[in-house]
């Protein structure tokens, strides 16, 4: 048997067969660590719907409050338009049939009712004051409508002066009776002048 010399090739030695793994052998791969899921109510987007869902039902509470109350003020207001177009019809409808009065009729009017009812004067004697220079300063015209207009009791007038009379000054019957007849004093008509000496100690 020879020996081989040095420096000849040696035969190869057979491999060892590597032993193969099973998937359950096989060590686990280890992933990445994932980060923690927070809890929706932790989230900044949960927290803005929330916010904008309670917007929009606030506003659609108000908006059904506000429509009813707009339909409700819509139709008080158009029931009261049509009441103030009916009256103000009617109000024209009355003008039209009375004649047009000038404004200065009507000043002489106010005028002649603070005379008659404050001042207790006759007719003849508002008339005067309506037309005297002094006085009112209205056309003749204007102070007769307004005696003929004017609200008066010309009788009591009568006898709100005789008391005066009698009170301040202590006259008689009779010469309170010539006062008030006088066309320098009240200008009262006879009668009115006989009611207020009879009446005179009522």
């Amino acid at each position: 048997m020879t020996q081989p010399t040095q420096g000849s090739p040696q035969p190869a030695q057979p491999q060892q067969p590597v032993p193969q793994m099973t998937p359950q052998q096989m060590p686990p791969l280890q992933q990445p660590p994932q980060p923690k899921k927070k809890p929706i109510f932790k989230r900044w987007w949960f927290w803005v719907l929330i916010v904008i869902v309670l917007i929009i039902g606030i506003s659609n509470m108000n908006g059904g409050s506000s429509s009813n109350s707009d339909t409700n003020s819509t139709s008080q207001s158009q029931s009261a338009q049509s009441g103030s177009a009916s009256s103000g019809g009617a109000a024209e409808q009355k003008k039209s049939e009375e004649p047009s009065v000038p404004a200065d009729y009507k000043s002489a009017l106010r005028q002649a009712e603070s005379y008659a009812n404050t001042m207790h004067m006759s007719k003849q004697g508002v008339y005067d004051q309506l037309t005297s220079e002094y006085g009112g300063q209205f056309s003749a015209e204007a102070a007769q409508y307004a005696v003929d207009n004017v609200k008066a009791d010309w009788n009591a007038n009568a006898l709100a002066k005789a008391k005066d009379y009698q009170k301040s000054m202590a006259m008689s019957p009779e010469a309170i009776r010539d006062q008030l007849t006088s066309e320098y004093g009240e200008k009262f008509t006879a009668d009115e002048a006989n009611y207020a000496v009879e009446h005179l100690n009522d």
